[in-house]
């Protein structure tokens, strides 16, 4: 399932803020379940069967996030690592040349000397789990408004930075859990050295392209391999999943390991009318004409096809995820059963919480939109990685001359190594793609808010978009690493020094970037943060402990089944074989065979497994999640899910939400026959 990228209207403050919230009381095989709060009794009552300790400990532990916003795991005692292609694409793009394209042609280090370092990445485990509620609540105290968030903010960054001291080897997060009804300490082994060792060609990991993005039947082999090295060497991980190159039997039982990114399955009709009227709307709008644009841009020129097509797929697997979530809201089935487990809990929460927590979301959600067409497009990079590294580099210099507990969120000592590894890393950008992407950022602005809006005056003054776009890209030299890192070292006083005109720029902004951020913790954020609590409260209180919380981008267990489903009388098959390739295949894009699939024809296991469905509950974030059966070996992993799915955002239908993920059998016959690997074959096979 690739992930939703942030584009330009961003949807973070509302999205974040309701991400934390909570999901119904979960149904048959609903749920995306902590590993310290997993349903051992529910699952054993459902299939007879459910992990022991002993399991979940090993699984856990050989669990990997991915700092681009994928899972993975541990696959062998040598630091493989098994994902998605389109969780290494980004990887692949930045290491690509004129002469050596990794994301069209594939990559195959062939040995471990010839692995190439992923810029920007890192992968982490997380070693333990500890409840920190009371502390956060007891520091937080009566507070309101601003003093809420500030006084959450602050306690959350002195027990990541007491409990993590050792930052080049761990991270500490604090995750809000239930709305603010818990909140957990997530201690994480980080390796920031993450190096690409195998992908097969983009024709066979996207085969099908957009017309076959969450869909099934698939023939995609979206698997990757990377490595984690330590000290130069491949990391020692002696906890890792056993490699097991099957195929699913249909009913079996799976389970899939991963951090899916966020999930508003909580969220009031409020915030589904905010999204439903505003934020979506707004959102598809500017990705279909932006996707257009870039399509026109890219025309025939064969380097803008290679330099765009990372970012291409980025914009329409966004569009196609994102106009799902609108369809759901707008169904009127899908919407009546969410407004009647509102109603439910209400009926079971009166008498039984203060106030009227729903009222006071509705208020938070009114003043929000007000300004959330100037927060969507002021407190934005544009899609610019340029303008991103400016804004960064500035918010960074100012953040890091505060106490750690004074400064925002994104850069606290436990989270400023990893924004200092992708601001600094090199990663190659391109100037016409950073122009377009300013030029409709700075157009769409002044189209949204009107040329008199003091903001868009401030911003533009007396320029054109275009005018504006070119003179940032042309005057900057933000695009070399070098002048990245002596501005990171040298602070404020650096940053105030330069002339370089995205950083001027990022500082004329930074002010009122603030003033908006602190507006939204004002009016939103903290009244939203206390209402959602107190129906936290009342959803323990009604249904127990049957409930799991929102998604967050951390580590999560779903289980399920290996079944597919029943969609206008037609009953869709468990899985696909790899040689309906071959009869899918029209020579024409997106089904055009890839070269090894052409030339290998005649070797390919045409039955083995390709892709499969199973009924495992999963969102964006799940991408390169191990698929494990009973034993806990792997045998596949998860990268899409059905068109049904999409609604899984706001609530999970067990007769058609599907995960799609790609068989063992298959990455198997890509390491044997398509993209021979020998060294790598005989690692899974726990050889040296």
């Amino acid at each position: 399932m690739p992930k939703i990228r942030p584009l330009f209207f961003t949807l973070s403050a509302a999205t974040i803020a309701a991400a934390a919230a909570f999901a119904p009381a979960a149904s048959a095989e609903e749920g995306m379940w902590t590993f310290d709060g997993f349903p051992t009794a529910k699952v054993k009552a459902e299939h007879g069967w459910a992990p022991d300790q002993k399991w979940l400990d090993r699984t856990r532990a050989a669990a990997v996030r991915l700092a681009g916003g994928c899972s993975a795991s541990f696959v062998s005692p040598d630091g493989l690592i098994l994902t998605n292609h389109h969780c290494v694409i980004g990887c692949l793009q930045d290491l690509s040349s004129a002469d050596s394209d990794f994301v069209q042609n594939g990559f195959n280090a062939g040995d471990r000397l010839r692995e190439k370092q992923c810029p920007g990445q890192q992968a982490e485990v997380v070693t333990s789990i500890s409840d920190v509620t009371m502390d956060i609540k007891k520091a937080m105290g009566d507070a309101k408004g601003e003093a809420l968030v500030k006084a959450r903010d602050a306690r959350i960054s002195e027990i990541e930075a007491s409990e993590c001291p050792d930052r080049d080897k761990t991270r500490c997060q604090v995750v809000t859990l239930f709305g603010g009804g818990q909140y957990k300490l997530y201690q994480y082994r980080k390796y920031s050295d993450v190096r690409i060792a195998w992908a097969p060609e983009f024709n066979a990991a996207f085969f099908g392209g957009d017309p076959d993005n969450f869909n099934f039947p698939r023939y995609a082999m979206d698997g990757a391999f990377l490595r984690a090295y330590e000290g130069g060497k491949p990391a020692s991980t002696p906890v890792h999943l056993k490699w097991n190159p099957r195929a699913p039997v249909d009913g079996e039982m799976t389970f899939v390991v991963g951090n899916p990114g966020s999930t508003q399955r909580g969220m009031t009709a409020a915030q589904r009318a905010f999204q439903r009227e505003v934020a979506l709307p707004d959102r598809l709008i500017q990705l279909s004409e932006f996707r257009g644009r870039l399509i026109e841009a890219m025309g025939t020129d064969p380097a803008r096809l290679r330099e765009g097509k990372d970012t291409l797929f980025g914009y329409e697997n966004s569009f196609k995820a994102l106009y799902g979530r609108m369809q759901a809201l707008n169904n009127a089935s899908f919407a009546a059963k969410l407004d009647a487990s509102e109603a439910d809990l209400k009926a079971k929460s009166a008498g039984k919480i203060d106030g009227d927590p729903w009222a006071d979301i509705e208020q938070a959600v009114n003043a929000y939109r007000d300004f959330a067409k100037v927060e969507g497009q002021i407190d934005s990079s544009g899609g610019s990685a340029l303008y991103g590294y400016a804004r960064t580099l500035v918010r960074a210099a100012a953040e890091r001359e505060k106490p750690n507990n004074e400064r925002l969120p994104q850069y606290t000592e436990s989270r400023l190594p990893l924004t200092e590894k992708r601001v600094l890393d090199p990663v190659p950008t391109y100037a016409w793609l950073e122009e377009m992407s300013l030029r409709f950022w700075l157009s769409k602005t002044r189209e949204k808010l009107t040329t008199d809006h003091p903001d868009v005056q401030a911003l533009l003054g007396k320029e054109s978009p275009e005018g504006m776009a070119q003179r940032l890209v042309s005057g900057t030299k933000l695009a070399d690493p070098a002048v990245r890192k002596a501005l990171w070292d040298g602070g404020m006083e650096a940053i105030k020094a330069s002339d370089d005109p995205l950083i001027q720029l990022a500082l004329s902004q930074d002010a009122r970037s603030r003033a908006l951020r602190k507006q939204f913790e004002e009016v939103y954020e903290a009244p939203v943060t206390a209402a959602q609590a107190k129906l936290a409260d009342a959803r323990f209180a009604a249904y127990g402990d049957a409930n799991y919380p929102d998604a967050t981008f951390t580590l999560r267990i779903s289980y399920g089944t290996v079944k597919g489903w029943r969609e206008n009388g037609i009953d869709i098959p468990t899985r696909t074989v790899m040689g309906g390739t071959y009869d899918r295949a029209t020579g024409a894009e997106p089904y055009v065979l890839a070269k090894a699939f052409a030339e290998n024809e005649a070797k390919i296991n045409k039955n083995a497994t390709y892709d499969f469905v199973s009924t495992n509950d999963i969102i964006g974030g799940n991408s390169g999640s191990p698929v494990l059966d009973k034993e806990g070996t792997v045998i596949g992993a998860a990268f899409d899910g059905n068109i049904h799915s999409l609604g899984g955002n706001y609530g999970y239908d067990g007769e058609l939400n599907r995960t799609v993920s790609v068989s063992t059998e298959a990455i198997q016959q890509g390491l044997e026959v398509l993209y021979p690997a020998p060294a790598l074959v005989q690692e899974l096979k726990g050889k040296k």
